[in-house]
């Protein structure tokens, strides 16, 4: 079976360079909420505040900008609790990446509103952490391949095997296995030209 770094590679050489979400940290923050629940679209439709802009807010006016994405209240109230936190290390996004990745991911999940998939995103695409993301998308599709995992913690340390500290490699994987499984690998799966159809013990099914 392939590693992580050959998967990588074969959807690179498939769908050309990868994709990052945004060089702003606080973009990545303030997405990775709104798009719970909700279409990337919808998502893509709302302005992003900076984060010191977020904390002068009223609720009421926060609320107001999330609206689109649904669960307006309840994000709003992430996303300035999300503010919150990085305001902690001064809005400096260096002085995040100095800490330890277990230390963030736990301040990050004690956060109401961030689970799992969205402190990893945050960690990847923001920080700039080598992480493994998984998701549905990412469950499915080494279901697919063959891959036999007990637990989400399995799929990281498969991934850190041959992905190593390469936090650009974790990212850019992530971002491939979402655009494959949308096109290619959804719940009925679309095989013709899937790039990884050789190695896929349920193609057509």
């Amino acid at each position: 079976m392939m590693d992580a770094r050959s998967l990588l590679d074969l959807f690179k050489d498939a769908y050309g360079e990868g994709r990052w979400w945004s060089s702003d940290p606080f973009c990545v923050m303030f997405q990775s909420v709104l798009v719970q629940n909700t279409s990337w679209s919808s998502v893509e439709s709302v302005p992003v505040p900076c984060a010191h802009d977020v904390l002068s807010m009223s609720q009421e006016d926060l609320e107001r900008i999330v609206r689109p994405c649904g669960f307006f209240h309840a994000k709003a109230r992430t996303v300035r609790a999300l503010a919150e936190w990085y305001a902690s290390y001064g809005f400096d996004c260096e002085a995040v990446k100095a800490m330890p990745v277990r230390l963030l991911r736990k301040q990050l999940l004690s956060i109401r509103g961030i689970g799992p998939e969205s402190a990893d995103d945050i960690l990847v695409y923001a920080f700039h952490k080598p992480l493994m993301i998984v998701d549905a998308y990412t469950r499915r599709l080494l279901e697919r391949m063959g891959y036999v995992f007990t637990c989400d913690d399995g799929i990281r340390s498969w991934a850190c095997a041959s992905l190593g500290d390469d936090a650009e490699a974790y990212g850019h994987l992530h971002w491939y296995v979402l655009d494959h499984s949308i096109s290619s690998c959804r719940k009925k799966p679309a095989c013709v030209a899937c790039p990884v159809s050789h190695s896929c013990l349920r193609k057509g099914l």
